[in-house]
């Protein structure tokens, strides 16, 4: 029954077809080396030439071979440069497009189909949008990539197109109350990288009024570059996109765009991931609450080369900045004293082949996993020498404090390298929504001049377009019942490795009873369920209308895309909403009943009792830096017999000390052999404090 209702509808669908006039393309193998393959179809003698709904282009038919479909992104381009994406990671691990024809006018999108989708589909973006009175004689191109390389080749057997009258007109952006953003790429394809040079307009004409694509360009409309944005993200039918504006040179241009600070450096992060629009947004927010910098964001819909693109959050770029991470800029001068320690912008992430470090320790849960710290500011390219070993130092020496017999101690254990405060909150952010990348690759760190802000702070956030759901990613993230701990995600054999700090951090009580005190006390404010519910309503309210347009370009409600989750897809956008709600209650509910430690009073990280003392790096070669929370007046060291060696004024002697200003000493060792020996450090008010350091 089911066969004989296909041929039917195919009998009608080329009935109607009858009178189109039909031109086939090139067929060949689709690569699956990672590089796109483009296959032309020459259009002549359309008559009339010029495409619009009275004649244009109806339909797109394809025969394609190819194992686990969902690889796969296929995309028509036209002569003028307008691009349609035909369908994008749809069929799972089914085989082949077979007889797969697509029209506006059929009524399942592809996107609900099934393999090998023979039969009549709508595609996934608006074939109407190649009728915008251009000419259709020309090349014609359909553009396929592999998105998972090295597993499996392909073959276009062959692609038809096929033009005559009654054709759909473009989907076009009447008004919006969201701003828009039209990109103009001058008939370029967006890459990964680098940037390429596109005209951006920005429109908004203020809170309760109408925004229309013919409007004047009021917020920006000049020169900017553009490249695709994120990893698995890229690859989503819906791109995100990183842009910098530009000026007429093609020199970074410092803006303000929809009231956020001026930069040159933004980010237009996509929804196909995010069917409520605002999983990004709720984390920044609860964290700027908490009192830290996260990336401003602004809701808006984008139009590129004319083709609507859906809805979007505009995003600040992490980077250092006054207005964003506000530290101490480092440039190639910036190798001594205490110009030298600050600051810096590290990242947990998958390394490349020279962007990073290994660290010398192992996660304590997981001693058979590597880490590395990637550098993000200064980046691998631009940091000096002395920088690198700067910082390569700070981070072992924390981590020996850390994995040290003695890492609970206030003085010279981890709290004299880690901003305890900014790392729970990072921590309870993270396990609120149970962020499954933000424990392990996407974790930022960040350090600034040990005269200004001593410590390593954690943060910004980033990246939570696969939290506040249930995750078909091992028992930790796919639980129903709100449980699991994020933190724990090395035991899911995740793509990239935790450092699992917050393993080791736990089983210090202090740790646990901080964690405690501040989840709770937030529970009354921030993250109780009533603030919450009225953030997610009033995005929900400011999106209502843009929704729509949205469903109808990207049409995947009810549809398990993105993320793989382990629940049923709701069917409506308030559906989408209502289990976003029900889950925030579920897993606060779980984190209430299972928060480490008790708030006991008087807990304060009292950092003018405990001032902090570290000495690295260790073992030590021809230096080592001391940095404290106090200046050191006179230092002592000791041979292993109990011969001074030195007896430094701090102060005054530049013979094996440098740069003793701002609590920052570099001792030089150069005229001690190998050995062990012993340092005491006397302070202004007579304290002492005796340490080890190890000479190769």
């Amino acid at each position: 029954m089911v066969h004989r209702a296909l041929v039917l509808i195919l009998y009608l669908f080329f009935s109607c077809m009858a009178h189109a006039q039909i031109f086939p393309g090139s067929t060949g193998t689709i690569p699956d080396d990672g590089t796109t393959v483009y296959f032309t179809c020459p259009v002549s003698g359309l008559a009339p030439a010029e495409l619009d709904t009275s004649h244009g282009l109806l339909s797109v038919c394809v025969d394609i071979s190819h194992t686990y479909d969902s690889d796969l992104d296929v995309q028509l381009i036209a002569p003028d440069g307008t691009i349609v994406v035909l369908f994008s990671g749809i069929g799972g691990g089914g085989h082949n497009f077979t007889s797969t024809c697509l029209t506006d006018t059929a009524n399942d999108p592809v996107s609900q189909g099934s393999s090998p989708f023979t039969g009549v589909f709508r595609p996934m973006d608006f074939l109407g949008n190649m009728n915008n009175n251009s000419i259709g004689n020309g090349d014609w191109t359909l553009k396929i990539l592999d998105t998972y390389p090295f597993a499996d080749q392909g073959t276009v057997n062959s692609w038809s197109l096929y033009f005559g009258p009654g054709a759909t007109a473009p989907f076009t952006v009447d008004s919006s109350n969201l701003p828009l953003i039209l990109i103009d790429t001058y008939g370029q394809t967006v890459p990964n990288e680098p940037k390429i040079p596109v005209h951006l307009k920005i429109i908004s004409n203020g809170p309760g009024q109408m925004n229309h694509p013919n409007d004047i360009p009021n917020v920006y409309n000049g020169s900017a570059g553009i490249e695709l944005h994120g990893a698995t993200s890229a690859y989503y039918p819906q791109h995100p996109y990183g842009f910098e504006t530009r000026d007429t040179l093609g020199n970074n241009l410092n803006v303000s765009l929809l009231g956020m600070p001026a930069e040159n450096d933004w980010i237009l992060l996509s929804m196909y991931n995010d069917k409520v629009f605002m999983r990004n947004s709720l984390a920044f927010l609860l964290s700027q609450k908490l009192g830290h910098y996260a990336p401003r964001t602004r809701f808006c819909e984008v139009i590129l080369n004319h083709s609507y693109q859906g809805i979007y959050v505009l995003t600040e770029k992490i980077k250092r900045d006054q207005n964003r991470v506000n530290i101490h800029k480092l440039d190639s001068t910036s190798n001594t004293g205490n110009a030298l320690t600050g600051g810096y912008i590290l990242k947990v992430d998958i390394p490349g082949a020279s962007d990073s470090w290994l660290s010398g320790f192992h996660p304590i849960d997981h001693p058979e996993l590597d880490v590395h710290y990637l550098y993000e500011y200064p980046d691998y390219l631009t940091i000096s020498p002395q920088q690198e070993v700067y910082i390569q130092g700070f981070l072992n020496a924390l981590e020996t404090a850390l994995y040290s017999s003695d890492f609970t101690n206030p003085v010279t254990g981890y709290r004299a390298y880690i901003d305890v405060n900014s790392l729970i909150d990072y921590m309870l952010v993270n396990e609120v929504s149970r962020n499954n990348d933000g424990f392990k690759k996407s974790i930022f760190l960040n350090k600034d001049r040990t005269a200004t802000s001593p410590y390593l702070y954690s943060g910004p956030v980033w990246d939570f377009d696969w939290a506040w759901k249930n995750i078909n990613e091992c028992s930790i993230f796919s639980a129903t019942d709100g449980s699991g701990w994020a933190y724990k995600v090395n035991d899911c054999n995740p793509d990239n490795n935790s450092p699992g700090w917050v393993v080791r951090l736990l089983q210090d009580p202090w740790f646990a009873n901080q964690l405690n005190c501040r989840y709770f006390e937030m529970r009354n404010s921030f993250l109780d369920t009533a603030y919450l519910f009225h953030y997610i309503d009033s995005i929900g309210g400011l999106v209502q209308a843009a929704q729509e347009r949205h469903y109808l370009k990207w049409p995947i409600l009810g549809i398990n895309v993105g993320t793989p989750e382990v629940d049923p897809q709701p069917l409506t956008y308030q559906g989408e909403i209502d289990k976003f709600r029900n889950w925030i209650v579920t897993r606060l509910t779980w984190l209430d009943n299972n928060m480490p430690g008790s708030c006991i009073t008087g807990l304060a990280d009292d950092k003018s009792r405990f001032p902090f003392l570290r000495l690295f790096p260790s073992p030590a070669s021809d230096h080592i830096y001391i940095e404290s929370g106090k200046p050191v007046k006179h230092l002592l060291c000791y041979d292993p017999a109990g011969k001074c060696l030195m007896d430094l004024d701090c102060q005054a002697n530049s013979s094996f000390i440098d740069h003793p200003e701002d609590n920052v000493l570099l001792l030089h060792l150069n005229e001690l052999k190998p050995g062990v020996y012993g340092l005491v450090l006397v302070f202004p008010d007579q304290t002492s404090i005796s340490r080890v350091f190890i000479k190769i």
